[in-house]
């Protein structure tokens, strides 16, 4: 049946095409980029910044997205978790395949992670250890939500080591062989000697959590190594304890 004389036919539409990505992120996302492969990036997250936004929404990592694409059609992607309060390297796929890659890599605990902290107190005993404690996620209507030790909890083990000591403070490097929630935090307070500037399970402090991401290590193909500066606002702390910038 042929359409009535005079009457204009509705024309399809084409919806437009998606915005393009940036080819190059702003000078201040970039300054944060510890490598870049075609497949893997590692960023320096800052301290205070969480990786996902929040029920309430809020500034968050996903924000920097569709700034580091580099030209890609899809935007990086986190491969693991990393609290908002520590500052460090996180890691992020580019491609699907790679985050598929990587996030097998953290759920078998191939990803090998380095973190440094200042603590509370004089630390541990000796120069080396192990920390075997269970852990366990527990909510209040007072308190909220918080991690404690249990012994029906999920198995969680940190190696660690002292680097430094200074009166009142030590520095330890900690990895993590298990990727629980809080962990290093939770272990380190446990023991008797919180992490500086903890508000969770220690004291508030300037300069915040004093918690680093310091290094990762990937078993990729080539493998993917990756190390993040101590921020400004740790550096005091450490420096006590006998680092020295530009280690």
């Amino acid at each position: 049946m042929r359409p009535p004389r005079g009457r204009a036919q509705p024309v399809a539409r084409r919806p437009p095409p998606p915005p393009r990505l940036p080819a190059e992120p702003p000078a201040e996302i970039a300054a944060r980029i510890l490598l870049r492969t075609d497949a893997v990036l590692v960023l320096d997250k800052p301290a205070g910044l969480p990786v996902h936004a929040g029920p309430r929404g809020g500034a968050s990592l996903e924000d920097w997205l569709p700034q580091l694409a580099f030209g890609k059609k899809r935007m990086p992607q986190p491969a693991h978790r990393l609290d908002t309060d520590t500052a460090g390297c996180l890691v992020l796929g580019r491609t699907q395949p790679a985050l598929a890659e990587l996030g097998a890599l953290f759920a078998a605990g191939r990803a090998e992670k380095t973190y440094w902290a200042v603590v509370q107190g004089t630390g541990p005993a000796g120069p080396q250890g192990r920390i075997d404690l269970p852990l366990r996620k527990t909510s209040t209507a007072a308190r909220g939500w918080r991690i404690e030790p249990h012994p029906e909890g999920q198995p969680a083990t940190t190696l660690w080591r002292v680097l430094g000591r200074a009166p009142g403070l030590c520095w330890l490097e900690l990895r993590p062989r298990t990727g629980r929630t809080h962990q290093l935090r939770v272990h380190c307070a446990a023991l008797g000697f919180p992490i500086l500037g903890d508000p969770f399970y220690g004291t508030p402090a300037p300069g915040g959590l004093h918690l680093l991401a310091r290094a990762i290590r990937l078993p990729l193909s080539p493998p993917v190594m990756a190390e993040a500066p101590v921020p400004a606002a740790m550096r005091p702390a450490f420096a006590a304890c006998g680092w020295k910038a530009g280690t």
